[in-house]
């Protein structure tokens, strides 16, 4: 590392650790120089020494989670997901790697996602206080986003179906008067009875009858 104004404080253990991987390529001294590398803010070159490990050792959780991890403060979250879930395969009990794929899945708007990676969290630390904050974040905004429920009940006052069901299933339409003098040898008196001018013509008619009786009676008092 050479000298200047933005020289971390921390040059000189970078410096010796980066020695040791030089000269030791198959060391895992490159976790290490990668965690100083973290501490100076300088992730690209931690995601370069991780990357560099991890092809000799595929599958060190530990340098796929701290990958994840510089892969995030880069800004890089599809690449950090991507490691870090590969990672959780591997170790799905691994607090690390849930909690910044918790943050990603948040950023990404993949609630249920981000919700699995706090119960595994809280499965392991029923207690954490991040992992149980950002499930009760996610649950009221779940909750806020819902629809309101329809209102399914029909409106009062209807007005009520005319006709009625026959003994077929067929609906009847209202009951037509003229239909039943048409239709009824009988016509609508038999359903009705006689209106009141025809009981007054019929009580007429006896009367002529009963005039024309008695004066036949007197011209013939022999009748009856």
């Amino acid at each position: 590392m050479g000298s200047g104004p933005n020289k971390p404080a921390n040059a000189a253990e970078i410096d010796r650790l980066a020695l040791e991987v030089a000269t030791e390529p198959g060391s895992k001294a490159f976790m290490p120089l990668a965690e100083e590398y973290g501490k100076a803010g300088m992730w690209g070159e931690a995601a370069a020494v991780l990357e560099d490990g991890l092809k000799v050792y595929p599958q060190f959780i530990t340098a796929m989670v701290a990958l994840g991890r510089a892969y995030d403060q880069m800004n890089q979250p599809v690449k950090a997901a991507a490691v870090l879930e590969e990672a959780v395969k591997l170790s799905p009990d691994n607090l690390r790697a849930h909690r910044t794929l918790a943050k990603i899945y948040v950023a990404q708007g993949a609630k249920e996602a981000a919700l699995q990676s706090c119960r595994a969290i809280l499965t392991v630390n029923h207690q954490d206080q991040e992992a149980l904050a950002v499930c009760a974040k996610l649950q009221t905004t779940a909750v806020q986003d819902s629809p309101a429920p329809s209102d399914s009940v029909a409106p009062t006052g209807a007005p009520p179906v005319e006709g009625s069901a026959g003994a077929d299933g067929h609906k009847e339409g209202p009951t037509d008067i003229r239909l039943l003098e048409n239709s009824s040898p009988v016509g609508v008196n038999a359903v009705m009875g006689p209106s009141p001018r025809e009981t007054a013509g019929v009580a007429q008619l006896q009367r002529w009858l009963d005039n024309i009786e008695y004066h036949r009676r007197d011209r013939n008092p022999s009748v009856g």
